[in-house]
């Protein structure tokens, strides 16, 4: 009978050790579930990485138009701004214009101007009227202007008058009436 009971242990152990090892073995093979998912190296290669570098590029892509929109409206609202501070026959460079006589010409402030052919009186209710650049002097209201000289007008509301046909090169904004 001791042979028996011996015979029925070394079974009993080698069906419960294979039990175990199916359990352990079941377990493995379900990969996890939705609350504790098992990851494999193919998992993320084919599918995770490309969903997150899509979601990526798509936020990517957005941002950038959101900044493209933006520059333009800032590009846009400078363009605008310089338009409006650049009067009439402003320039960065010298622009020669002809005055017939009788003409008016007004002077914005930085308005510079050179006298080349012809008079030209100044007017202006302060004083002075502009700055002679090219004496260090000053002008006041009702003189002519020296020709090949460099004036600048330094206050607002200062004209000239064309007393007979002229030509002066000009730089800074100004209009003629």
């Amino acid at each position: 009978m001791k042979k028996t009971d011996k015979r029925w242990t070394i079974r009993l152990g080698a069906l419960s050790l294979s039990a175990v090892l199916l359990g352990t073995g079941a377990a493995l093979a379900t990969g996890g579930d939705q609350s504790d998912p098992l990851v494999t190296l193919s998992y993320l290669n084919q599918t995770a990485i490309p969903q997150i570098v899509r979601q990526v590029e798509d936020k990517t892509a957005a941002r950038q138009k959101e900044l493209e929109r933006a520059l333009a409206d800032q590009i846009s609202q400078y363009k605008q701004q310089a338009e409006q501070n650049t009067p009439s026959g402003g320039s960065a460079s010298y622009t020669l214009v002809s005055m017939n006589q009788g003409q008016v010409m007004s002077l914005g402030v930085g308005c510079e101007l050179l006298l080349r052919v012809g008079s030209v009186t100044v007017k202006a209710n302060t004083s002075p009227a502009l700055i002679d650049l090219s004496s260090g002097g000053t002008v006041g209201s009702g003189a002519s202007l020296t020709k090949n000289h460099l004036y600048m007008a330094t206050i607002a509301d200062r004209t000239l008058t064309a007393s007979t046909d002229a030509k002066l090169l000009v730089r800074g904004s100004f209009s003629i009436a």
